[in-house]
């Protein structure tokens, strides 16, 4: 009996002339016939079953080993026990994702505050080149510039203040358009600060006709300051002012006299001290530990138009925030961010901010590691509790589905995915209570919530 006759035989070998299930003459003859079913037009299933047949031969290097399991159950069955262990699905898609975009040349805007540490290291680092991407970075001016850049397909994808994508989806203060989160930028990672000239007025409640800067309306910084005062007992609409200033002429108009503070997003806080004419009231994390500040988005339009590019891009930014979570990585960071087509500030600086140990302009040197972190994972709770500010405050009327909302533009499910693939751990759910100033959010009772605040806009 030859060997092709029988090929349940346990006494056959597979050796030269044969195949991995004996079926056939060789490997040759033994790949064509599986693939016999697949069209030519149709590379995915071809690469899914090259995949596969790639991982039996990992699992069983042995020929003959392999050759008897895929007799003994079936090549179907086979490959059914092991998918349950063994990632095809995710491997599948990587591969056609890392074989195909549908765009490599993608114009991406930053404005030039350490929040976009990741976003900006990428280039530099070569992330984006790794995964195939042409990417060029553009310093923009101004958030409402972001805004508009973004809307009008000025850029593909943008750094972005976290509640802005909420606000562009509502068409709160601009054309609605469907945008999404892919990754939160940064946690924490911004401070109160005031001019040197206050060093005797720490008390909130003496802060009555104090001029404020903050970045945007739609930011957090906005909404921190305001839940910050209010707690203190001032209505942040008629006992200060708050002024719309792009970070990079916050110290400029701290030093000018125009503002008596701001809470702003670094390094400019930092700088402030730097330059001798402003000291740090407090870091935003004594607000809210492990909030989130800025964020990486793109429209809807672009991730439905363009899934790989997406998922490749995906990729990049977050291999870009797993190494700016390291602490050991901070200092290098620092020096990659520092040139003038990044943030355009001193080593110094960035490195006070980065590392967490800086001067904060009343004579002390403070060592707080988290400063600045940078844990992407959008959570949905997050984006609930911005919304119950934005309604706090007057920025939206009527009923909001906060849930509806959360979920269409914080791309937790995706964010999982992604950071599986790179073998990074994400939560495994998608919301969590989490306290502001001792007070603690559950955003399944966002409307609670909101009751419970003394201070807030008549509706």
């Amino acid at each position: 009996m030859s060997a092709f006759s029988n090929p349940f035989d346990p006494n056959i070998r597979l050796g030269a002339g044969t195949c991995q299930c004996g079926r056939h003459r060789d490997q040759a003859e033994h790949e064509a016939a599986d693939n016999a079913d697949i069209p030519d037009n149709d590379p995915d299933k071809l690469n899914a079953r090259v995949i596969e047949s790639a991982a039996m031969r990992a699992l069983f290097p042995q020929d003959d080993t392999r050759r008897r399991f895929l007799q003994a159950v079936g090549s179907s069955t086979a490959l059914a026990a092991i998918s349950t262990f063994f990632p095809f699905g995710a491997l599948q898609a990587m591969a056609q994702e890392r074989r195909s975009l549908e765009k490599k040349d993608l114009q991406i805007g930053f404005i030039a505050i350490t929040c976009a540490t990741p976003l900006i290291m990428a280039d530099p680092l070569g992330f984006y080149k790794k995964e195939g991407l042409n990417v060029q970075l553009m310093k923009t001016a101004g958030w409402a510039l972001i805004r508009d850049k973004i809307i009008n397909k000025e850029f593909d994808a943008t750094h972005f203040l976290s509640p802005m994508p909420l606000a562009i989806s509502m068409g709160l203060g601009s054309t609605a358009m469907p945008m999404n989160i892919a990754t939160i930028q940064n946690t924490n990672g911004q401070a109160i600060t005031l001019s040197v000239k206050h060093k005797d007025k720490r008390d909130p409640k003496q802060w009555k006709g104090f001029k404020f800067a903050v970045p945007f309306e739609y930011s957090m910084h906005n909404f921190l300051l305001r839940y910050y005062v209010a707690e203190h007992g001032l209505d942040p609409d008629t006992d200060i002012q708050i002024r719309v200033t792009p970070p990079p002429e916050m110290v400029a108009n701290l030093r000018a006299g125009n503002i008596d503070g701001f809470l702003g997003p670094d390094p400019f806080n930092q700088r402030a001290v730097f330059d001798e004419v402003g000291f740090i009231h407090l870091l935003s994390k004594e607000i809210w530990d492990g909030h989130p500040c800025c964020a990486f988005g793109l429209p809807e339009a672009f991730i439905k138009e363009n899934p790989n590019t997406f998922a490749a891009l995906y990729r990049a930014v977050l291999t870009a925030a797993a190494m700016a979570r390291e602490a050991r990585h901070r200092s290098l960071i620092a020096n990659v961010i520092a040139p003038a087509n990044y943030l355009n500030q001193p080593v110094t600086v960035l490195e006070q901010v980065l590392t967490g140990k800086f001067a904060d302009g009343l004579g002390n040197v403070k060592t707080v590691p988290d400063r600045a972190d940078f844990d992407p994972f959008p959570w949905q709770s997050m984006a609930v509790w911005m919304l119950t500010q934005m309604k706090r405050w007057g920025y939206v009327k009527g009923d909001v589905n906060y849930k509806q909302i959360a979920e269409r533009v914080f791309l937790a499910t995706d964010a999982r995915k992604r950071m599986a693939e790179l073998g990074q751990k994400a939560p495994a759910a998608s919301y969590a209570k989490f306290k502001v100033m001792d007070k603690e959010f559950d955003p399944a009772q966002p409307e609670k919530y909101l009751a419970s605040f003394r201070i807030r806009k008549a509706a």
